[in-house]
């Protein structure tokens, strides 16, 4: 199975450092997830840098809350990125769950999921060469993936599990543990038989990691509280937050026992000792 690597979002000048180390050791992936009103970089354009400063790693989006951006200018955005990153390029997808991002942009919140849907038939068309519409052509350039990089989606809620066999090539679960992501695991699959699709679905785990002194968990679980602080549960997570190699050990095995094809070891401490540490765990 494969093991991945998420990116830290509390210092986005150490992340350049981060991707060329992951892309010497054992993770299959980056990842960095997305918000509007937060102090996060903009993950599109960070992974486009991130692009450049790797060879061989896989980036994805963590899932990009997408129904808040205009669909051609995304389409424009993700084809540009799968293009320069040679084919690397996974873009995960959700709908948010946070209002203030969407009164930022100017989007309809209450509309998201219908707003995602729709974007995905225009993405999945322009990415395949078609016009965009009455009066407007084609939008390249071409992505190196042939009809667009892989679509992961992310969330818990049917609706999201459902767009799995819709228009996705798989589902990115994030924040349960194994017991509890089987569950989502199955319906993903349940999702891409109703939908007559062939093959299988990809089935990407993330969980929340931190290793090191007690200085660089206590910084971890802060971040953790900041980022969910609007959710009621940032206790929860950050509690749930794995701070050993045998904790992390235990949950890719999980992981692996149910089926996922790569687990993601999302880091909430910028500490550049993270990934050295978490290499060790995951070789």
């Amino acid at each position: 199975m494969k093991i991945g690597l998420g990116l830290p979002v509390d210092d986005p000048a150490v992340l350049t450092t981060w991707a060329r180390r992951a892309d010497d050791g054992p993770f299959s992936s980056l990842g960095l997830l997305d918000r509007l009103v937060y102090d996060n970089p903009e993950p599109l354009v960070t992974l486009a840098v991130l692009a450049g400063a790797t060879h061989r790693i896989r980036l994805q989006t963590e899932v990009l809350i997408s129904p808040f951006r205009d669909g051609a200018v995304l389409a424009k955005q993700a084809a540009t990125l799968d293009l320069l990153a040679a084919g690397r390029f996974t873009l995960g997808v959700g709908v948010g769950a946070r209002e203030d991002d969407f009164l930022a942009a100017g989007a309809d919140f209450h509309r998201r999921g219908r707003l995602l849907d729709e974007q995905m038939g225009l993405l999945r068309r322009l990415w395949a060469g078609d016009p965009y519409g009455d009066g407007a052509g084609p939008i390249g350039p071409a992505p190196a993936t042939p009809g667009g990089p892989e679509v992961l989606f992310g969330g818990f809620a049917p609706a999201a599990l459902d767009r799995v066999g819709r228009h996705g090539d798989g589902f990115l679960g994030a924040g349960l543990p194994p017991k509890a992501m089987d569950r989502l695991f199955r319906e993903a699959e349940r999702s891409w038989e109703r939908h007559a699709r062939t093959g299988r679905p990809r089935l990407v785990a993330q969980a929340n990691v931190a290793l090191g002194p007690d200085a660089v968990v206590t910084a971890a679980r802060a971040n953790i509280r900041d980022y969910y602080a609007f959710s009621g549960i940032a206790d929860r997570v950050a509690e749930g937050l794995l701070t050993t190699p045998e904790q992390i050990r235990d949950a890719v095995a999980g992981y692996d026992g149910i089926g996922a094809d790569e687990v993601m070891l999302y880091c909430w401490s910028s500490d550049l000792t993270q990934v050295e540490r978490l290499a060790d765990v995951a070789a």
